[in-house]
């Protein structure tokens, strides 16, 4: 029978963090290194001990085989009474284990041991007996060493090798002496791997905060799910450094600004922005809903500052506020037509009471032509914008302007030459520009030749009234293959100083209104200037004959072929 036990599920383990893997790296590297300095280090100390000791030797060893005391004792009846004691000083001096002077044919006449003397040396002379010094390692009585020997010449007999001399250090000697190297290599290579083991530690500490404790894997899906975000947004995301510099920019932002090629570390005043907008862009302070203009759109900016103590940059949005920019001036301009139709119906309510109170008195007569003297009056302006202006849409919209004016107590008058046949306008020339360009050029004129009725107040500098009643004076017709739109008014006028800043967003002379100062203010002639330019054409401002300001825009009547009709 077989007994089943529950199988433990096995717990994954997290990946090491990208830090710790790192860090483990590092430490790894350091190790080799130190180790593979520590082996070349420890092979090159062994190599230079033994040429050191090769050195020592032979210079131990020229000097006596060069002493004449030596050649002189060498003469002597007994040369190891008078060799013994001057080696084993000099053995002990120099530094060396063993300094041996032996006839020439091998027999021991020093030796640091004296059981060794007039025994037969351990080691090669046949070199040296034709007068060549020269070195070995070879075993002998104290151990291995490294030896040098050398022929003593009697300069009495010819220079003919008398004696021999060899010294040497033995291996045990060195072997210490390398230990002791070994040791304070050992010392140094474990305090460089501390250092850099600590130097590791606190650069992958710094890392880790940086990265938050992510490994290699997360942190490589976070950067794909940030692109994929970054695309798949609609808005537009602006991301500059504290050097005002760009550092991201998504899909929307490029749109939106109309930037091509590469824009990442680019200075924001080198993106060919418009001056107001590029400013907004490299504020310090924060925004808020702040609307500004390109040369295709109108965009909504907000920003904030990425601040750690100090300013590090900026992190910028941008919505498209086109559409909606112009859908709610088609809504104000319909509310005002609204308001104009309501004062009509009050006022025809009041006409309607007249002709019923006239006909009640018996005046019959009277009554009649006082309703046939509105009707003409009205059906007269009808006639006079539909005959002139085949356009429907403007003139529509100069039907509702002119009851918008009469309203406010102002009088739009068309010109006389006015005149646009349908069929004039090019299919690319949209209708919605032209509401834009002529809505904000009336409404512009109504608040300039009536700013008591339109704002509450005149606007600064301007006199207690105008002389005449409020006048707004409309040409629209064609002139040398361009469509001539021409608003002008009565009023005081734009100042010299202002001229040219009218067309700048944000200026106006209205005075702001409660609750939301400078809010939508100087909105209306940067939106004509905006669309007049989409559609190749200019805008100029003068002076009216009768003082006013004169707003002039000019739009090329093109054809799909290209070719002005």
């Amino acid at each position: 029978m077989h007994c089943a036990f529950p199988r433990t599920p096995l717990r994954l383990r997290r990946p090491r963090s990208l830090a710790g893997q790192l860090f483990a790296m590092q430490v790894l590297l350091v190790t080799v290194v130190v180790a593979g300095c520590a082996v070349f280090a420890y092979a090159s100390a062994g190599r230079q001990a033994k040429e050191t000791a090769r050195r020592q030797t032979t210079a131990v060893t020229t000097a006596v085989a060069d002493s004449p005391a030596v050649v002189a004792a060498v003469r002597g009846a007994d040369p190891t009474a008078a060799l013994q004691p001057y080696t084993e000083r000099l053995r002990r001096d120099a530094g060396v284990d063993f300094v041996v002077v032996m006839a020439p044919d091998g027999t021991r006449w020093t030796h640091p041991e004296p059981d060794a003397i007039g025994r037969t040396y351990l080691g090669h002379t046949g070199r040296a007996l034709h007068g060549e010094t020269f070195a070995e390692t070879h075993l002998g009585v104290l151990g291995p060493s490294v030896r040098v020997i050398a022929p003593v010449r009697d300069p009495a007999h010819g220079d003919r090798v008398v004696a021999l001399v060899s010294s040497g250090i033995t291996i045990a000697t060195i072997s210490e002496q390398l230990r002791n190297q070994v040791l304070a290599l050992l010392g140094v290579a474990a305090a460089a791997l501390a250092l850099g083991g600590l130097g590791t530690y606190v650069i992958n500490a710094r890392l880790r905060r940086h990265t938050h404790g992510m490994n290699a894997a997360e942190l490589s899906r976070m950067h794909e799910y940030h692109q994929a975000a970054l695309h798949a947004v609609r808005e537009g995301l602006l991301m500059l450094d504290g050097g005002r510099r760009v550092s991201l920019i998504n899909d929307g932002a490029r749109e939106l600004l109309g930037v091509t090629g590469v824009a990442v570390g680019r200075p924001v005043a080198e993106l060919g922005l418009p001056a107001p907008l590029a400013t907004a862009l490299t504020a310090p302070g924060p925004l808020r809903d702040a609307l500004h203009l390109t040369d295709e759109r109108v965009l909504v900016v907000n920003s904030a500052p990425v601040s750690g103590g100090e300013h590090r940059g900026s992190v910028i949005t941008l919505r498209d506020h086109t559409e909606l920019q112009a859908l709610s001036g088609e809504l104000d301009s319909v509310r005002g037509f609204a308001e104009a139709l309501r004062s009509q119906a009050h006022e025809a309510a009041n006409r309607l009471h007249t002709v019923v109170s006239l006909i009640e008195l018996g005046r019959a007569d009277e009554a009649v032509e006082f309703a046939t003297a509105e009707l003409e009056l009205a059906q007269a302006l009808t006639d006079q914008v539909v005959g002139a202006v085949a356009e429907p849409v403007l003139a529509a919209l100069l039907l509702g302007k002119a009851a918008q004016a009469n309203e406010h107590g102002a009088e739009l008058v068309l010109t006389a030459d006015s005149r646009i046949d349908d069929g004039l306008l090019p299919p690319d020339l949209p209708a919605r520009d032209l509401v834009t360009v002529l809505g904000n050029l009336i409404d512009n004129a109504l608040d300039a030749a009536a700013p008591d009725a339109t704002s509450g107040a005149a606007p600064p500098g301007a006199p207690d009234g105008p002389a005449d009643p409020p006048k707004v004076t409309v040409t629209a017709r064609s002139d040398g293959g361009e469509l001539l739109l021409r608003v002008a008014d009565n009023g005081p006028g734009v100042p010299e100083e202002s001229a040219a800043e009218i067309f700048r967003r944000g200026w106006s002379s209205k005075p702001p209104t409660a609750g939301a100062p400078g809010r939508g203010r100087g909105l209306g002639l940067a939106l004509v200037q905006q669309a007049v330019r989409r559609n190749g054409g200019t805008v100029a401002l003068d002076r009216a004959p009768d003082g006013g300001a004169r707003f002039t825009v000019r739009l090329p009547l093109r054809t799909t072929d290209g070719d002005t009709p």
